[in-house]
This record gives structure tokens, C-alpha cells and sequence, in this order.
């Protein structure tokens, strides 16, 4: 059995505690509002493929889980906020995250929550994970809607090392875990491709999905709004070389091909446009354009989407 700490218990955090907690592991969360309320009150219910899924875990805010728990007291801490979130927690929970040697896995969007959690705690405490095919969100406070296969693919941050050290055996371990609970999982060695090919689909349907109402289907299908898509994932894949990583054609025609099988969903952007939240727009196309910067390249569609959609917000 293990322990974990969710913190963000939102459509992809909720989710995944309610299949982990169901299997039997103990599975704290944070929250705050509402949200928070409801799940201390009434439990955690998640709606997901036609099923109910109903546990009353403990849940708690920031405060009274720096009082009432030590990190010590956890096998892992997964961060499932969004990227908008990050540096803001981390701070919060600075002294306590520091407190232990307990690994944090980030299971978020974008490719700049691993090195924030990495120059605080140290790439030796750093999971990176990435939700694939995956769609969720709050429906009203407690109650959390999750749709797709709900794949995790974690590693050792950037990459595995040659020497194993105790994240292996934890990411192994976590693999098992998750597998036997419902969850897809897998391990990869080199996480920070996958997180960068993950910033590829989302750079090209999420800033457009928001700007434009349309779910992921209606704009990989429609005749010129797809070849923006397409576009937009090609200059993520230029741009990951600043991170050092080579992205080609190949990779972009199969995150293309991806996200044009899945169901026709909501993209979390668009979600969060229509509900009056912040958008993770800097995480997603403004980390394309600092590193095509950086490279001195030009993101002309990035850039344009971009601007659009911040005039717009």
C-alpha cells in the first residue's frame, strides 16, 4: 500500500486518487474554496465513462497539511495543479517540502514544472509524468468528469540516470501500483522527450480550442483550421531543440495523428476561457516562444494564436 499526497484534486488529480484509492491506497488531497469544502463534507465523486466513482478522502488546504502532516509521511507527492500554479506552491510549501527526501512527481501540463521543482528541491527528488489522452475537469465543487484511456507515463527527471538511483525503484514500484489500480502506465527513460511531445499537442489545439470555441475533433478536421494545428506543432518540435532534444517530422505527424483519434473533447484552455480562469497559455505556447527565441528562429503561428488569444482574454 502507499501513500500519497495529490496536490490539486481537480479533473486529472481526482481521477486518478479516486482509482488509487479505490485499490487501497491511502491518498491525501489539497484543495481550497468550494471545491474544498464539498470534498471535507460530502467525499470525492468522479464521473468517468459511465461510471461512478465515490470515496471520502481526507482533504485538506495548504495550511493545515504543513500542520497536521509531515512530508516525511508520504511515498510521493504528485502535483496535478496547473502549471499556472506552480511557482506559487512551491513557495508556500517550501520549508515543508524540504523538511524530507520524499520524491514529487508533477503530472501537468508544459515543460517548465520539472526544473521549477528541480532548482528547489534538486533533480534527485524530481519525477517528471505527463496524463496522456485524458480529458477532465470540475463539474461542481466535489464532483470532478474525467473521459479518455487516462494513461500516466512517468521517468526520472530529465532523464533516467545510468546509475540507478532511488527513483527507479520508486517509478517501478509506482508503475505496479497504478497498473493494478486501472491506470495505464509506463515508464520511460527519457521523460523530458515525452513531456516535450506531449507540449506538442498541446500547443497545437489548446491556445486555438480557446480562442476559437472549437473542441480537439472540430479543429483537426476542419480544412484550414488544421493546418494551423499542424503548424503550430511544428515550430513546439523546433523549438525543443533549446532543451536539447531533436523533434522531427515524425514526431509531429504522430502527435498530430493522436489527438485527431481521440474522443472530441474540450481542451483544459478552453475549458478554463469559458469558466473565467487563467489560461496556462504561458506554459504552453509561451514556453515555445521563449526557446524559439532563445534558438533565434521564428514561431510566426505560435506567436500570432498567441497574441490573439491574449487580446481576447
Amino acid at each position: 500500500m502507499l501513500k500519497l499526497l495529490m496536490i490539486g484534486a481537480g479533473g486529472i488529480g481526482g481521477y486518478y486518487s479516486a482509482r488509487l484509492a479505490e485499490a487501497g491506497h491511502e491518498v491525501v488531497l489539497t484543495a481550497r474554496g468550494e471545491h474544498l469544502a464539498a470534498l471535507q463534507k460530502n467525499g470525492l465523486l468522479v464521473h468517468y465513462e459511465g461510471q461512478q466513482l465515490a470515496c471520502q478522502l481526507p482533504a485538506v488546504d495548504h495550511t493545515t497539511l504543513m500542520q497536521n502532516y509531515q512530508s516525511s509521511d508520504f511515498d510521493v507527492i504528485v502535483i496535478a495543479l496547473k502549471s499556472t500554479a506552480t511557482q506559487a506552491v512551491l513557495n508556500e510549501l517550501e520549508s515543508w517540502l524540504k523538511s524530507s527526501q520524499v520524491p514529487v512527481l508533477s503530472l501537468q501540463n508544459g515543460v517548465d514544472n520539472e526544473p521549477l521543482i528541480a532548482q528547489l528541491l534538486g533533480e534527485k527528488r524530481v519525477l517528471g509524468g505527463l496524463a496522456v489522452r485524458i480529458g477532465g475537469h470540475i463539474i461542481k465543487p466535489g464532483v470532478v468528469e474525467a473521459e479518455g484511456v487516462a494513461q500516466i507515463v512517468m521517468g526520472e527527471w530529465p532523464a533516467a540516470s545510468k546509475q540507478p538511483d532511488a527513483r527507479c525503484l520508486l517509478v517501478e514500484t509506482l508503475q505496479t501500483a497504478f497498473v493494478q489500480a486501472g491506470i495505464p502506465t509506463t515508464v520511460s527513460t527519457a521523460i523530458g522527450y515525452e513531456l516535450w511531445r506531449k507540449l506538442v499537442i498541446n500547443n497545437g489545439v489548446n491556445p486555438i480550442s480557446a480562442l476559437t470555441g472549437l473542441d480537439t475533433q472540430s479543429l483537426t478536421r476542419h480544412p484550414e483550421l488544421s493546418k494551423l494545428v499542424y503548424g503550430m506543432m511544428m515550430e513546439t518540435a523546433k523549438a525543443a531543440k533549446a532543451d536539447g532534444l531533436e523533434l522531427g517530422k515524425k514526431d509531429v505527424v504522430e502527435m498530430f495523428e493522436l489527438i485527431s483519434s481521440f474522443n472530441a473533447i474540450k481542451t483544459s484552455m478552453l475549458v478554463d476561457k469559458e469558466k473565467g480562469r487563467p489560461l496556462e497559455l504561458d506554459s504552453i505556447a509561451g514556453a515555445v516562444l521563449r526557446r524559439s527565441e532563445i534558438l533565434g528562429i521564428d514561431a510566426p503561428y505560435t506567436t500570432t494564436v498567441n497574441a490573439l488569444l491574449r487580446l481576447a482574454n
